[in-house]
């Protein structure tokens, strides 16, 4: 069977990678590294599919190095370890991990002795923000370059290459009617433009290809996978996952859990969107969905899969179960809108700080309460600037325990905030 179309032109040199320019240019620190054969352990972060692992291939064959590859979804600790032993017996030994922000902080502490020591250059991959999912440790040992999402043109390059280089699409005539579905099905990831591209034109068959946005979108909905991490399908499925446990369905909450873990979506990724729901979406109505949230990614970041699925299934669960309320993020939206409409309104005189004797004497903080000193820790008086005075942002939800602090704040705030 033969490879696929991305790794039958997979670039061997600099010079014939598309994009990257800042990088890999004449003037690219990267292609200055390699000219110096001095290679710094380093983070490629960027998009799928913009050139990660091509450019850790590119590195290795240039300075004649041992190479040795690791994906973060299937090695760990032990794969680490037998990598950094053979190092030791090896020069110069380039180690590449890809998608290293699923790594754990032992997976990542199980590298930091060796690249500390020099045993191995690490080259690590990732689409997620280094300076939030690697160590600080190994992070300030090494460099992260950041590699820009590949434009219409750059995708357009790689097509035409791909037709001229290929052996076995050069061997046909491949017109490019239209191109816009191949872009917008790839999504801009080099490798599945490339792939979904040999699949169209096996597809159609003969000598003569034609290729339409028409027949692209007719064999990609035939053939490409029903879950992709970063296609549509990743976005409805995410998508129908919140709206689930927004519309406290705990079943079908936990199916579509389901169905990103099978998918390979990355543990942190959902962790990550609960946290934001059980503000978002629950927030005083059961403030401890935030606890329950928060308490999970971090769990999770340090237990992985297979066993962070469990946890994940007992906050998804819990968070469905919940009562709801979005006057939290009602009342964030609302305030940010009105500091828009009418920018920095002075601080009222009476609750300015008043460190200096000047600021005193100019009438800073006079006439303010301090609220302890009044029953019930409350004296009413005007925190809000003359301008907008009187404006509540914070509605409390239709919940039991909003509606307790609606009783509270309407004995307080009655005649202000008409609660």
């Amino acid at each position: 069977m033969d490879k696929p179309l991305a790794e039958r032109i997979r670039p061997e040199t600099l010079d014939d990678l598309i994009g990257q320019e800042h990088l890999v240019g004449e003037n690219g620190v990267l292609r200055r590294a390699i000219r110096a054969g001095s290679i710094p352990s380093m983070i490629l972060w960027g998009p799928p599919g913009v050139g990660k692992t091509t450019i850790a291939n590119i590195i290795a064959n240039s300075v004649k190095a041992p190479f040795f590859t690791l994906s973060a979804i299937s090695s760990g600790v032990k794969e680490v370890r037998e990598v950094i032993q053979r190092a030791k017996f090896q020069s110069n030994t380039i180690l590449f991990i890809d998608e290293i922000h699923r790594f754990n902080k032992s997976q990542q502490d199980a590298l930091l002795g060796a690249v500390e020591k020099g045993d191995i250059t690490l080259i690590g991959a990732t689409t997620e923000n280094p300076s939030f999912e690697v160590n600080s440790a190994l992070l300030s040992r090494s460099q992260v370059y950041t590699l820009k999402a590949l434009s219409k043109d750059d995708l357009l390059r790689l097509i035409e290459q791909a037709l001229k280089k290929d052996k076995i699409l050069s061997q046909k005539e491949v017109v490019l009617k239209e191109t816009g579905a191949l872009f917008n099905i790839s999504g801009g990831d080099a490798r599945k433009l490339l792939n979904l591209l040999d699949l169209v034109v096996e597809n159609l068959g003969g000598e003569k290809v034609e290729v339409t946005d028409e027949k692209v979108k007719e064999i990609a909905q035939q053939r490409v996978a029903t879950y992709d991490k970063s296609g549509d399908m990743h976005y409805d499925v995410i998508s129908a996952f919140i709206k689930s446990i927004r519309g406290s369905d705990p079943n079908a909450a936990v199916y579509y859990l389901a169905r990103m873990i099978e998918g390979g979506e990355d543990i942190k990724f959902i962790a990550r969107r609960l946290v934001i729901l059980a503000s978002e979406d629950i927030g005083n109505a059961n403030p401890t969905a935030l606890v329950i949230a928060t308490n999970a990614f971090q769990a999770v970041s340090v237990i992985g899969y297979p066993e962070g699925r469990i946890i994940l299934s007992q906050a998804v669960t819990y968070l469905a179960s919940s009562p709801k309320s979005n006057a939290a993020y009602m009342a964030i939206n609302q305030a940010q809108s009105v500091v828009r409409q009418t920018g920095d309104l002075p601080v009222p005189m009476a609750i300015r700080n008043a460190p200096t004797k000047l600021m005193k004497e100019e009438g800073y903080g006079k006439g303010y309460k301090y609220s302890h000193d009044y029953p019930g820790s409350f004296a009413a008086q005007e925190f809000l600037p003359d301008e907008i005075k009187g404006t509540a942002f914070y509605n409390p939800g239709k919940n039991a325990r909003e509606e307790d602090m609606r009783k509270r704040l309407k004995a307080m705030w009655k005649e202000k905030y008409g609660y």
